[in-house]
């Protein structure tokens, strides 16, 4: 009895720490987060006086208006909408075709084609900027929002991923549907898509959160003021030789807050597609 009871006091004390163990790391990557909020409430003064002090005396919410009267803030956020939405379409498609052509059609040479396709990944998206760049360039799609949507589409990733979770899917599911003369593309939307909604919402996650943050290639890529992306546009806010950090914060909020909304509302299929998926070869 006296051993039982130590058990059970052990295992309530180690739920107990673990508890505290995993609030301490919330607030310590939380942390960055509620310093920019803070900031973002502060007034000029305040953002640089010492000693530093976390809370604002009277949060300043008019930073947050302030934001659309220094940037167009509003051209930028939709670019950035436009640009994320169709790269996440043509990614899906691309990934959905080529995910099942790799997990259910036997060809020869399958295996040796997948892995030089993943072999792309090893490749640093940098090392492909000029290519991509020449390639816009003669297509006349330079300052053009496109030249981001198709230098950002195709990915090895989408396919990889997508890939393994339909191995996952039994294959007597697919085999009673050729029974009833179903041909593959209506066995893959019919049947395997739907299944595979957990995964398909992890992969559009990943692209958005990649897309939206995407820097470089709107740099290189965009030139007018019209076409500029979020990521590009909030640079502007600094300045040569003073930046008003406060102002930076509230943009930079807001500029996160459609990713922040998307994620906690698809988080439990997020979190279901990197758990189904795994690593099956």
């Amino acid at each position: 009895m006296n051993a039982l009871n130590t058990g059970k006091f052990m295992y309530k004390w180690n739920k107990y720490l673990l508890t505290l163990f995993f609030i301490c790391v919330s607030v310590v990557m939380l942390f960055p987060l509620l310093w920019a909020f803070a900031t973002s409430l502060k007034t000029d003064l305040e953002v640089i006086e010492s000693p530093y002090s976390f809370i604002p005396a009277s949060p300043q919410w008019s930073n947050y208006k302030e934001v659309f009267s220094i940037i167009p803030f509003g051209t930028y956020f939709m670019n950035s909408v436009f640009v994320s939405v169709l790269t996440i379409i043509i990614t899906l498609i691309t990934s959905i075709l080529a995910a099942y052509v790799f997990s259910r059609l036997n060809f020869k040479g399958r295996n040796a084609l997948f892995m030089l396709y993943l072999a792309t990944l090893m490749v640093p998206r940098q090392v492909v900027l000029v290519p991509n760049f020449i390639i816009m360039r003669h297509l006349n799609l330079l300052d053009n929002l496109w030249s981001l949507v198709l230098t950002s589409s195709f990915t090895a990733y989408g396919t990889f991923f997508l890939r393994q979770f339909f191995k996952t899917l039994p294959i007597d599911l697919e085999e009673s549907a050729i029974l009833d003369g179903l041909g593959y593309f209506r066995r893959l939307f019919q049947i395997v898509v739907p299944l595979a909604k957990p995964a398909i919402i992890t992969i559009t996650i990943i692209t958005l959160l990649n897309t939206w943050n995407d820097f470089l290639f709107p740099l290189v890529f965009i030139n007018s003021d019209s076409q500029k992306t979020l990521t590009v546009g909030l640079s502007l806010l600094r300045g040569d030789y003073d930046t008003r950090w406060n102002i930076v914060m509230a943009a930079t909020l807001l500029s996160i807050s459609p990713l922040v909304a998307f994620f906690c509302f698809a988080q439990r299929s997020f979190i279901e597609g990197i758990a189904l998926s795994g690593i099956k070869g």
